[in-house]
């Protein structure tokens, strides 16, 4: 594109712009597979893991696609747990990516990561004021390439709810979500306590 734009017509250099995203989204494809391909494959370290913490780094990698953007985020403190620092790592930055980016047509996107009783048991959410989905589909969330929005909508490309749900099934624990159309989403997890 830099070296050869000015030989190339306007059909030509959009043919290139598309060869170009293509490559990007396959890219971006395989290392999301090989993310989920680590997440059933790793050995397991457990420990006692700071949430907290782990988040506010997440929030802090996810700093450059919020530019420009009103985003409040609230972190409660403290969270911990007992897990996989590496892999609870990689869950909470999946999580935290997507309500950013379902948050990315609010004019003032607010989002969440806390702790509360559900049920007899204590569960961690990621809770946003985004796009939301119909609960009728909550059964495909958590399948690879299962999409409930389009990719025009909101792009990815279908395997960071999937990765999630494995690391939290690995570590003993359960994901759901709750959520409704254009009232943004919940997604809970369950972890062993720290010790």
């Amino acid at each position: 594109m830099d070296d050869y734009a000015g030989k190339f017509d306007a059909t030509g250099q959009d043919y290139l712009r598309r060869i170009r995203a293509g490559a990007q989204r396959m890219g971006q494809l395989i290392d999301d597979l090989l993310n989920l391909s680590l997440v059933t494959r790793s050995e397991m370290t457990l420990d006692p893991v700071n949430l907290t913490a782990l988040a506010r780094e997440a929030i802090a990698e996810l700093q450059p696609q919020q530019a420009g953007r009103a985003v409040q985020w609230e972190v409660s403190d403290p969270l911990t747990a007992r897990g996989d620092t590496r892999l609870l790592q990689l869950a909470l930055v999946n999580l935290l990516a997507n309500a950013l980016k379902f948050t990315g047509k609010c004019a003032h996107a607010r989002i969440e990561f806390g702790q509360q009783a559900q049920g007899a048991e204590l569960a961690f959410f990621v809770r946003d004021n985004g796009a939301g989905f119909d609960m009728a589909y909550a059964d495909r969330l958590f399948g690879a390439f299962q999409r409930l929005h389009t990719p025009l909508e909101f792009p990815g490309t279908g395997i960071g709810l999937a990765t999630v749900q494995r690391i939290i099934h690995r570590h003993g624990g359960r994901v759901w979500a709750e959520a409704q159309p254009g009232k943004g989403a919940t997604f809970y997890f369950t972890l062993p306590a720290a010790e």
